[in-house]
């Protein structure tokens, strides 16, 4: 199968006589062939290790249901799907992704890409991040980029609920026993280092329990990888120390939500150069950088919907939140939907803060840069760039991020250039996915709604 270069995935090249080798070495019993969802949901099959050549020659078959199965394993009426009875799928493994789990005994870990009757799957999410990666190859760029991923982390009381892992105010920002009472953190850390994640760093977030990973700035597609498989594998992690790890947008009432921010930047595909950095410009950002916002900014809406693609993400877009309300950029300013850091040079680069910690990894990093190619091959221009509060500042003529998940659809269906770039078929079968999702809260009473108005009603 047709692999990127090393330069554009970020691994290096693995054989499949290297992985033989090394199953032997580390007397590997089982293989997890692995790949993701459209809601984001690991998908895999445990193979024992003597079916090695399979995964790479013949794939493993999986239902097509799968692509429009609901986190209650209803099934969306999905066309194409319909239409081809249910039929198979086949996952072949990608060597590059190779990885020995070390949580698990004997245990190797593969992802692969997705092939529906010998071709590419439409709705195969890595396919969808793989075409905009090309998009960016035709003009000489290689996008870079890199995710901070936040979550809740709770521990598990014996009657099955949950408590915070850490119970107190004012832990922002610290790293010592008050926010990792058993040295968790460190031992997950240590457990992705060995696996040879790019993870940069960890930190207490703003609310008790609440914690983010940051990665550092790299290849696009190893970005979405590692994003995929640290929420899986780190909610084993979790489960096997009694804890609980939600990467839910806000998993609690009273606390704010959980992000996951994505930086862009654009380098020279020869030379490495950052094209977003332009020393002769008095703010430093490149014509480049310029248009790539306008495109962000143009399909914002239509964006959220790959960027909070759950009802609850949209319980996050709240005034004072660190998540945005208003659509628009600023100079280091959290308040906006794309937020320009203050770093220039080779670290000069956009941060898109409208992604929850829910969004599936592929579809977000492939969805943005989607809308950052339309602005570079239409050069649009941005709005002018503000310097001030975003909750509060022109309230009057700005557009609103869309208020609800039902907002965010109607916005994808009608935006020609991201069905376009992201396929039709993929944005049909998510969108009908993710209005069944939609319907069933509709139809469902919450606690809240009879707390509120079962007494007085």
């Amino acid at each position: 199968m047709t692999q990127l270069t090393k330069q554009t995935s970020g691994y290096p090249r693995i054989s499949e006589r290297y992985i033989k080798y090394r199953l032997k070495e580390e007397n590997i019993k089982m293989i997890r062939v692995e790949y993701t969802d459209l809601n984001g949901v690991n998908r895999s099959k445990l193979l024992p290790v003597d079916m090695i050549d399979h995964v790479f020659e013949e794939g493993i078959s999986f239902c097509t249901a799968i692509m429009s199965m609901s986190f209650d394993n209803k099934i969306a009426e999905v066309d194409y799907i319909e239409e081809n009875n249910y039929d198979d799928f086949k996952i072949f493994a990608d060597p590059s992704t190779f990885k020995i789990l070390p949580h698990i005994d004997n245990t190797a870990l593969l992802l692969g890409d997705l092939y529906h009757n010998g071709e590419k799957m439409k709705q195969s999410p890595r396919w969808f991040l793989k075409r905009m990666i090309r998009e960016y190859q035709k003009l000489g760029y290689n996008p870079i980029s890199a995710n901070e991923l936040e979550f809740f982390l709770f521990n598990r009381k014996k009657d099955g609920g949950f408590v915070p892992y850490t119970n107190k105010a004012g832990n922002c920002y610290t790293s010592d026993y008050r926010i990792d009472p058993n040295q968790f953190l460190g031992k997950m850390t240590e457990t992705f280092k060995e696996m040879d994640f790019q993870v940069l760093y960890m930190n207490h977030e703003f609310y008790p329990g609440q914690y983010e990973y940051n990665w550092k700035h790299g290849s696009v597609l190893r970005n979405a990888d590692e994003g995929v498989l640290f929420k899986g594998i780190s909610k084993e992690i979790a489960h096997q120390n009694n804890l609980f790890i939600t990467y839910m947008a806000k998993p609690l009432d009273d606390n704010g939500g959980s992000g996951g921010h994505f930086h862009f930047s654009i380098e020279d595909i020869v030379s490495g150069e950052n094209l977003f950095y332009d020393r002769d410009k008095e703010d430093g950002m490149s014509e480049l950088m310029h248009n790539f916002a306008a495109g962000i900014l143009k399909h914002a809406k239509a964006l959220t919907a790959f960027l909070a693609p759950t009802i609850n993400c949209y319980k996050r877009f709240q005034p004072n939140s660190f998540a945005p309300y208003y659509i628009g950029w600023g100079y280091d300013n959290r308040t906006a939907f794309l937020r320009v850091p203050k770093e220039r040079g080779g670290a000069t680069r956009l941060e898109v803060r409208a992604g929850s910690a829910a969004a599936n990894p592929y579809l977000a990093l492939a969805s943005i840069l989607a809308a950052g190619l339309d602005g570079i091959k239409n050069e649009l221009e941005p709005e002018p760039i503000s310097e001030e509060d975003l909750y509060y500042q022109d309230i009057d003529e700005r557009e609103r991020v869309p208020k609800s998940l039902e907002l965010a659809l109607a916005a994808l269906k009608k935006d020609q250039w991201l069905k376009e770039c992201a396929g039709h078929d993929l944005v049909d079968n998510f969108v009908k996915l993710k209005e069944l999702e939609v319907n069933k809260f509709f139809n469902s009473v919450t606690d809240w709604e009879w707390d509120f108005y079962a007494y007085h009603v």
